[in-house]
């Protein structure tokens, strides 16, 4: 271990990091009121306490009002920060964790009708497209508050103890000062690349003015932007070294693309079935040709990969960022020569997409993170030891077992397929999915050696399961496609799942009519469409694919746009009739008055699932709880104690899609906050 570059500690200036692995600023969307509060302080306490030598609050703070908290950021125009940033980085630094947080003024990435609404500002009048908001361009009294803004927030951040900040410098406002495609002032702020760096260097030297010469600052920016009419690699290259030569800065954290559009942020934060670790080599390049510390993060999540950004002096630091949000013990079990049992990052996205769409950043497969107070992410061993048997082995089910077994219970799984996996082993058939069949191969090793007892091939029904002697069953059976929708031709029709199983082969000329919204229907759309069939894909929503946040939706619209799809919305299926050879369906919609034909080969519903619930409903009257769950408790993170029935021998839940059809976090939560108490 000694001689593992990544535990090899590095000194930044003053600054000695005890490794070189860093979690870079992101903002989770866990404040409270614009403050990093207790839910904000547990996260980032729990990955310090577990080894990572620096983490990187916020992404970003906000340094003024007039940059309004569209990701939930947390506020640093206001003077309360220092006390719960003091809070935060004192308990860090009591397990040798340095601290620091990313400033930024959002600029035109933001939206007027938040918070104050105050007119957004830019260097230009030119919209972002993912925001939609038309900003002010700045005047000079405009550049001169933003300056004293970000010095203040400065200030206010050494005030709370933390060992550095780090300026934003991509897609925000600093960045649209030095693009020439969103800088449209005159001098001495427009033009040249002189004057469009102005701006950064005013900020930076009336930041030194107020935190010193030993306050750590750095900027994280991009060295390329890859859009026609922006900045290029040279250009990039050319503000690295402008950057480093200032005498201003202490380090760099490079990037790599532009962020105003889902499709440009998704390059710049790969997701499932993208390439990892794309921005890397230039990442090192600009390290090569600057010699200057330099750190990055982008898809990063394995740490072989990490290992050779460091051994091979690509960076200084690198970032493994939702990778720590899936496993905050990645240093750790390093250091324990565990690595094998780092919980795997599945870049399923679940945590980026829904801060984008106003929601707390939650893991698809670690339903503790971002909810450090309640949910263990390490489980604690029960005081008496139970018989446990499980029906299910998808998420749900495994999550389950898992939980249980590091309880110290005796644990028994019963799964009716050959291989544990469930829903989630249906979408690794797709190659943009295939990432998320670890989901299931991980928890399927941890429990192999904690011990559980796996039955496959085994169609488990009440005698079978009573045969166990179980003091707690657990129902985790899932759900079955739902097709039945229509007020005629139900039998005529095939669900996505046909389509992704191979059970069924795709037409030439496919309706499919998506009332789910999620997953399924995208990837027999993307099947169909590579056979080279002809596709509608229709939705009553008036948004497509609602289900699928933002930047997960990036590759699917790549590879659909490319073949013969079209994209329907507001109108919804309401029946198919034969017609030869052919299927007739009629369509109508919610807002009435009109119906239209299609005339097409095959139809497709994805309607989500009804749960599978033969074998809960058989047991329900032997348990002692009747199958009732006590939801105080369970939200409150509390053992169930429903004994509503005293001659029952066994306590009944269920969980996951054998309740109703919702999605992988919510299947893994449902197993955690339950079994986590047994």
């Amino acid at each position: 271990m000694k001689n593992d570059p990544l535990l090899q500690p590095y000194q930044l200036k003053h600054l000695r990091l005890k490794n070189r692995i860093m979690i870079t600023s992101h903002e989770p969307a866990y404040p409270e009121d614009g403050m990093p509060k207790e839910r904000y302080r547990a996260y980032h306490v729990e990955r310090a306490r577990a080894g990572v030598a620096l983490t990187m609050t916020a992404g970003s703070a906000s340094v003024a009002r007039d940059s309004p908290p569209v990701f939930n950021n947390i506020l640093a125009w206001k003077d309360e920060v220092v006390g719960w940033m003091r809070k935060l980085t004192d308990e860090c630094h009591e397990h040798d964790c340095a601290v620091m947080i990313q400033l930024t003024h959002l600029g035109r990435r933001t939206r007027w009708d938040k918070a104050d609404w105050l007119p957004v500002v830019s260097a230009g009048h030119e919209r972002e497209a993912a925001h939609r908001a038309f900003p002010k361009k700045a005047e000079d009294w405009d550049i001169a508050r933003m300056i004293a803004d970000y010095a203040d927030a400065a200030e206010r951040m050494k005030a709370a103890g933390l060992d550095g900040i780090e300026i934003q410098a991509y897609g925000h406002l600093m960045d649209q000062f030095w693009s020439p495609l969103t800088n449209e002032l005159d001098a001495p702020y427009g033009g040249s690349l002189d004057n469009r760096l102005r701006f950064t260097f005013d900020v930076l030297n009336e930041i030194r003015k107020r935190v010193g010469p030993d306050f750590l600052v750095g900027v994280r920016y991009t060295g390329d932007e890859q859009l026609e009419g922006g900045f290029d690699r040279d250009e990039g290259i050319e503000i690295s070294h402008r950057l480093k030569d200032s005498g201003l800065v202490d380090f760099l954290n490079v990037v790599r693309g532009h962020i105003d559009t889902d499709a440009g942020l998704t390059d710049v934060i790969p997701v499932q079935g993208m390439a990892s670790a794309p921005h890397l080599d230039f990442a090192g390049e600009i390290r090569a040709a600057t010699d200057f510390p330099t750190f990055h993060a982008a898809k990063i999540q394995d740490v072989a990969t990490a290992r050779h950004a460091i051994a091979s002096g690509k960076l200084d630091m690198v970032g493994m960022t939702r990778a720590h949000m899936t496993d905050p013990h990645i240093v750790a079990k390093i250091i324990a020569g565990e690595e094998e049992r780092i919980r795997p990052c599945v870049g399923a996205n679940y945590c980026l997409d829904r801060i984008y769409q106003g929601g707390l950043a939650f893991c698809i497969h670690n339903a503790a993170t971002g909810r450090e107070e309640t949910m263990p992410q390490t489980i604690p061993p029960a005081q008496k030891k139970r018989r446990v048997v499980i029906v299910g082995a998808g998420p749900a089910g495994m999550e389950a077992a898992r939980v249980a077994a590091e309880r110290g219970h005796e644990v028994i799984v019963h799964e009716a397929a050959n291989d544990p996996g469930g829903q989630v082993r249906l979408a690794a058939q797709s190659e943009r999915r295939r990432e998320m069949i670890s989901i299931i191969d991980w928890r399927f090793s941890e429990c192999q050696r904690l011990g559980v007892t796996f039955n496959f091939n085994s169609f488990a029904d009440g005698e079978s399961v009573m045969e166990d002697r179980p003091d707690v069953v657990i129902i985790a059976t899932g759900g079955l496609p739902h097709t039945e929708v229509l007020s005629e031709g139900d039998p005529l029709v095939v669900s996505a799942w046909d389509i992704l199983t191979g059970d069924v082969k795709p037409g030439e000329n496919v309706l499919i009519y998506d009332d789910a919204g999620d997953y399924p229907g995208l990837q027999a759309a993307e099947k169909i469409a590579e056979a080279g069939a002809r596709v509608e894909i229709m939705t009553r929503d008036r948004a497509f694919a609602p289900e699928v946040m933002a930047m997960s939706l990036t590759p699917f619209m790549r590879a659909l746009q490319k073949g013969d799809v079209t994209f329907t919305v507001t109108w919804k299926l309401r029946s198919v009739q034969r017609d030869g050879n052919q299927l007739l369906a009629t369509i109508d919609s919610d807002y009435g008055g009109v119906t239209r034909t299609r005339l097409v080969d095959q139809v497709i519903v994805n309607h989500g699932t009804r749960p599978l619930d033969d074998v809960y409903f058989e047991l329900k009257p032997g348990s002692s709880n009747l199958g009732a769950v006590d939801y105080e408790a369970l939200v409150a993170g509390t053992p169930q104690k429903v004994n509503t029935n005293p001659e029952g021998t066994y306590q009944l839940f269920r969980i996951g899609d054998a309740v109703s059809a919702r999605n992988t976090h919510a299947a893994i939560y449902d197993a955690l906050r339950l079994v986590k108490d047994l």
